[in-house]
């Protein structure tokens, strides 16, 4: 399963955001264990950098980027994505540019804690609940199989 972890998400499990910390970290370790393969904007590392700088200082920045890197898979920004994020119906860039690297890496989801900021074609754009919902259903699914095999 691909997925796109956009920056919200990220912050959630680096920045211990409650209420969703739980859901967030749950879909990192995923990540983690190589049960999903992850991808992220390029334009996620702009944006960790500078809130949890302005939080939290430079060497937690530079953790949650070496974090991020360690573990996701950077989606390159480039002109053609750039172009394509100016030329979208998204009124927010930061989307745009998340939507079309979720496009250009033709994922299965893209999951964001803003669901209604993307136009709900091409990519499914889910929740963390909402993914975790369907990678329990399908977890149970390939349970219920194997067993009967």
């Amino acid at each position: 399963m691909r997925v796109l972890v956009d920056t919200n998400v990220l912050l959630d499990v680096i920045a211990a955001r409650e209420p969703f910390y739980q859901a967030a970290a749950r879909l990192w370790s995923l990540a983690e264990h190589d049960q999903i393969e992850a991808f992220v904007s390029a334009i996620s590392f702009n944006n960790v950098f500078y809130i949890v700088r302005k939080s939290a200082g430079k060497e937690k920045a530079d953790e949650a980027l070496r974090a991020i890197r360690d573990l996701f898979t950077p989606v390159p920004l480039d002109a053609t994505l750039i172009n394509r994020s100016m030329d979208a119906p998204i009124d927010d860039f930061e989307d745009a540019v998340q939507f079309h690297s979720a496009s250009r890496e033709n994922v299965d989801y893209l999951v964001t804690r803003d669901p209604d900021g993307f136009p709900h074609t091409g990519v499914a754009i889910l929740s963390p609940h909402e993914f975790l919902a369907i990678w329990d259903a399908r977890e149970e699914q390939d349970t219920i199989a194997a067993s009967e095999a």
